[in-house]
């Protein structure tokens, strides 16, 4: 049992590369993601202006307590949206930086080194572990 795990380590480890040209299209997905992540954090990064205000109104302050909660529930929402996103683009950039530093290794699982399925790719490029494991990793986290 022992030695065909460790023949299917050797296979993984020595599985041909992924073509250039799935590379290019992994490569132009994630700056798309970055580019839209970019101006969605550029667009809500508004709602942490100066005044806090998007709408143009130019008091800092709001004198009614009900706008008040409000004013504060949706800086509330941007901040976790725009912390949101922070992450998802810090993931995204370190799948580019795979992808540039070591291409032989991108769409690898970080776990067990099989390939990630090109669906599972194709639907999170940032991916950092085949299905399998990416679901015990969740598996584990419940219980």
């Amino acid at each position: 049992m022992a030695g065909s795990n460790a023949a299917s380590k050797d296979a993984a480890k020595k599985s041909k590369p992924m073509p250039k040209k799935q590379l290019q299209h992994f490569e132009k997905r994630l700056l798309e993601e970055r580019k839209r992540v970019l101006k969605e954090l550029g667009h809500h990064g508004e709602a942490f202006g100066p005044n806090g205000e998007a709408d143009g109104d130019t008091s800092a302050y709001s004198f009614h307590m009900a706008d008040q909660g409000t004013d504060a529930m949706e800086r509330e929402k941007a901040f976790l949206f725009a912390s949101q996103e922070g992450r998802f683009l810090f993931h995204i950039d370190q799948a580019l930086r795979r992808l540039y530093k070591e291409p032989e290794n991108f769409g690898k699982c970080h776990q067990c080194g099989e390939d990630i399925a090109f669906e599972r790719l194709d639907a999170l490029p940032h991916a950092r572990y085949c299905f399998a494991c990416k679901q015990r990793e969740e598996d584990a986290k419940k219980g």
